[in-house]
């Protein structure tokens, strides 16, 4: 996408070579580099209470890294080349330079940038409530234990759920707050609580 509008020059300078299995960057590391997938695959995995989770693979033309080009923040992923894969790496002044060069390739990168923004979206609305409530109604349910005063008390993250339940964070915030609207769990001092989990079963019936 950004490499085929790069002069042989830049190409040259920037290209790197990766083989199947080797280690591009880790998560949490700080890069200011914007790799642009020339031949091969990468895949990007984020860490998870069962390990690494899979979270894109890309392959020719596409480009990751911008958060720490563009925003100067940590990578939020590790990217692993799954097969023979040359990258061209681009620090942040030569594409800026490009950019300023040739406005095509930033117009580029903005359309790839706003279409990974609202494909959770998509996805989400294609999704019915009975999509979304069911794996997550199973991890509160498999992650409640008995408390006194409340019933139920679920020690668990918006981010584990999702993990659990394989949906977005912001799928399983939507599943959430239609069990808070149905008053079957409670957000107590950052803890959830469920009076009766029955209740919360009960709520796959009452929208299908």
């Amino acid at each position: 996408m950004v490499g085929e509008d790069t002069d042989i020059g830049v190409r040259s300078a920037y290209q790197r070579a990766f083989e199947p299995g080797e280690t591009i960057f880790e998560e949490g590391e700080s890069r200011d580099r914007l790799y642009v997938i020339r031949a091969g695959e990468v895949e990007l995995s984020r860490t998870a209470d069962f390990g690494q989770r899979v979270v894109a693979r890309l392959g020719p033309g596409d480009f990751f890294g911008e958060l720490g080009v563009v925003l100067g923040k940590p990578c939020n992923s590790r990217a692993v080349a799954v097969s023979r894969t040359r990258l061209l790496e681009l620090d942040r002044d030569t594409m800026e330079g490009m950019c300023h060069a040739q406005p095509q390739i930033a117009i580029r990168m903005i359309r790839v940038l706003v279409s990974r923004l609202i494909e959770p979206e998509r996805r989400l609305t294609a999704l019915g409530v009975d999509d979304l409530l069911r794996p997550v109604v199973r991890g509160l349910v498999r992650n409640a234990e008995p408390d006194p005063e409340h019933g139920h008390r679920i020690p668990t993250t918006l981010r584990k759920l999702a993990e659990e339940s394989g949906l977005s964070m912001l799928e399983t915030h939507r599943a959430l707050h239609q069990l808070f609207d149905s008053k079957v769990i409670r957000l107590v001092e950052d803890c959830l609580y469920a009076p009766d989990l029955d209740a919360i079963s009960a709520t796959l019936d009452a929208s299908a």
